[in-house]
């Protein structure tokens, strides 16, 4: 079982590999760190399974949404389709769609810049179902071209 001083340690080579130095929990684990200007991304050590959680906002849903988004989310959620592994969750009142993803710490500490790549691979899933999303509020119909691509691309992105 992975414990807090393995996380405390995992950071510090996640900082060395990435050399951003804001990945360093604050005093209950939490990481938060803004990547690129667009997204926050957050990773939370649950020492109770030896996991860290990895929950990224995707963007904020309007009030109005059409159920179509509502029922892509679900699926993702239900069925793991075009989530990589992750799953979504919408923040009741913000309406945020968070993507959430959870990484075993022993792997994790073993391969940092595995690590790395996999949360590049997440932030360009979001970039994707941002866009999608993006596209069913504008009305825009499915499987017609980025919006095809993405759907084609998110497939087993992250296992890759």
């Amino acid at each position: 079982m992975s414990t807090k001083e393995e996380y405390v340690t995992f950071l510090a080579a996640l900082r060395k590999e990435t050399g951003i130095e804001a990945f360093t929990a604050d005093e209950s684990g939490l990481v938060s760190v803004r990547v690129d200007g667009a997204y926050n991304v957050n990773l939370q050590f649950v020492e109770a399974t030896g996991r860290v959680l990895c929950f990224v906002e995707v963007t904020e849903l309007p009030k109005d949404a059409p159920r179509e988004v509502y029922r892509d989310l679900l699926v993702g959620g239900l069925f793991g389709k075009d989530t990589a592994g992750g799953y979504f969750a919408v923040e009741p009142e913000s309406e945020a769609v968070v993507y959430n993803y959870f990484f075993d710490l022993e792997t994790a500490v073993k391969d940092v810049e595995g690590f790395v790549s996999t949360l590049e691979k997440i932030l360009q899933l979001c970039d994707i179902w941002a866009e999608r999303i993006r596209r069913v509020l504008a009305g825009e119909p499915e499987g017609t071209g980025k919006r095809a691509t993405a759907e084609i691309a998110v497939h087993n992105m992250i296992r890759a």
